[in-house]
């Protein structure tokens, strides 16, 4: 007998649910509406203060003509190339440290003047470390034969 009126309560609680949930439902749309009139009417050039009683479906209208007119490449965005996003976090890494170091004051203005300068002409080359050629390594010094007569290299044995 009991099970009849678990189900009761089931369905009156989803009945006194119902209304919250719509409620909640129409705030989030109407929020998200209110940020794409945000986003969309300054795009248009359009004064947002002009604007501020538009229907919801003014604002739907709108953001649909911009996004028609926007131009569509034949192609999909491509990812970009391997050395164009170094260069783009090594600028930024660069920008920051330029923004930083003065700040911080570990090193000597000057020098950090030139290490900031050694770096951003890192950047003019375009070229990340690992493509850079490799100075040749100097030779090896030629092992020193001490002179006839001199007592040589000494050796503590």
């Amino acid at each position: 007998m009991r099970l009849p009126r678990r189900v009761g309560d089931a369905a009156e609680l989803r009945k006194t649910l119902k209304p919250l949930l719509e409620k909640r439902r129409r705030a989030r749309i109407n929020e998200s509406l209110s940020q794409l009139k945000g986003l969309v009417l300054p795009l248009l050039g359009a004064e947002t203060s002009r604007y501020s009683k538009l229907e919801k479906a003014d604002i739907l209208e709108m953001t649909v003509r911009f996004l028609q007119e926007q131009p569509v490449s034949p192609y999909p965005t491509a990812a970009p190339e391997p050395l164009d996003s170094y260069l783009e976090g090594y600028r930024a890494c660069l920008a920051r440290l330029a923004r930083m170091l003065p700040a911080c004051s570990v090193l000597e203005p000057a020098v950090s003047a030139r290490l900031l300068e050694h770096l951003r002409q890192r950047t003019v080359s375009g070229v990340p470390p690992s493509q850079t050629p490799t100075p040749a390594p100097a030779p090896a010094p030629s092992p020193q034969v001490p002179p006839p007569g001199s007592p040589g290299l000494w050796r503590p044995w």
